[in-house]
């Protein structure tokens, strides 16, 4: 009899790998891997293309009503539409770096994304990163992990995937990174945590690939 697929939370702060490990870990056991991190992205570089201030949430909540999102799997990741038009790198530069975690703190935004998000795992065979996707998006994930690493080693990461890396310092990075981890950790609305159930993996002495293996360790240990 095969086992049946699981639905597998993994929360961590930024620049922790999640989205690289995670879309590998999917395409090896053959799940789907949701981004929720670029589905935040995606709405904040829309609320930037609109003019709208992130500060001002009445503006950013009238936008969702018109906003359609997709994610489309390519052989190697996945593509962003944001009503129809590709955003896959116009959601990775440092202006959308700079806002996202304001947008992110908006309630409107949180469930519009966590309806979605949701939705896309509730038939199982799924990984969904982010910072509350244990804690608040899927409660009762068969499995939560919690990935993390030094300040310094995730600025490095980070700032090695900016598109306009040759514009922003490394010790630029890094000062967002701490900044985004105190954002995150207090906001008020869904901030990040690592659940007591999670299982926690620390990446700095482990290279990706042996990240990766953990995770897949984990996963179908625990597949039923």
């Amino acid at each position: 009899m095969s086992k049946q697929r699981i639905a597998v939370a993994v929360d961590g702060p930024a620049g922790a790998g999640k989205s690289s490990i995670s879309k590998a870990v999917a395409k090896q056991l053959g799940y789907l891997y949701i981004d929720t991190g670029a589905m935040y992205r995606a709405v904040t570089w829309a609320v930037l293309k609109a003019g709208v201030n992130p500060t001002d949430e009445a503006a950013v909540a009238a936008l969702l009503p018109d906003l359609s999102l997709r994610m489309e799997p390519t052989e190697d990741a996945f593509k962003v539409f944001v009503n129809g038009e590709d955003v896959t790198s116009l959601i990775r530069t440092q202006e959308v770096n700079g806002a996202v975690s304001q947008i992110a703190a908006i309630k409107a935004v949180r469930d519009f994304l966590v309806a979605q998000q949701r939705a896309m795992a509730s038939a199982g065979g799924v990984i969904l990163d982010g910072r509350d996707i244990g804690s608040v998006v899927l409660p009762n994930a068969e499995l939560k992990i919690y990935l993390t690493a030094s300040v310094e080693a995730r600025a490095k990461r980070r700032w090695l995937e900016t598109p306009d890396k040759e514009s922003v310092s490394l010790e630029t990075i890094k000062e967002s990174v701490m900044a985004r981890d105190e954002m995150d950790t207090n906001r008020k609305e869904s901030p990040l945590v690592c659940v007591p159930e999670a299982i926690v993996i620390n990446s700095d002495n482990l290279s990706f690939d042996e990240t990766a293996a953990r995770m897949v360790q984990l996963i179908t240990a625990t597949e039923k």
